[in-house]
């Protein structure tokens, strides 16, 4: 992808050059209450960190190892589920970020497919430590 071409700017929607270059979410929560990490086969890594008060989501993150249109992705969910419970968040697919980014190529569909499967893995973690909170001070891969 030209990033210095003005078809890329011209080629994409608002919504997605918004999410594509948005860095306020991009950080590594200490201490989560879910963590979801995941490599897709085209060697992005997203890790998704979240933060809940009762069973609403009240912060979430992202740390990526990829590209634009993976990290346009993540900043989706992200906006997507914060203030949602963890329950709503489950609700997220990857057609769902697809048509909010309104032009995600086609051939990066992979990228919302990666971003939506490490989500699952994140709230997968939430219920894993309510049901074993023991866990959580053993966790040291974030």
């Amino acid at each position: 992808m030209d990033i210095d071409g003005s078809d890329f700017w011209q080629n994409h929607s608002l919504k997605y050059l918004e999410m594509a270059f948005r860095t306020d979410k991009n950080e590594i929560i200490k201490n989560p209450d879910g963590y979801g990490k995941k490599e897709g086969d085209c060697g992005d890594t997203v890790e998704i960190f979240l933060k809940t008060s009762g069973d609403i989501i009240e912060t979430a993150s992202y740390n990526i190892n990829g590209c634009l249109n993976t990290v346009a992705c993540a900043n989706t969910i992200i906006d997507m589920i914060e203030g949602k419970t963890v329950d709503d968040a489950w609700d997220v697919i990857p057609e769902d970020v697809a048509q909010y980014l309104e032009t995600l190529p086609e051939d990066h569909f992979h990228c919302a497919e990666l971003a939506v499967g490490t989500l699952y893995l994140a709230l997968a973690n939430v219920k894993e430590l309510r049901r074993d909170p023991w866990k959580k001070a053993y966790k040291q891969h974030y």
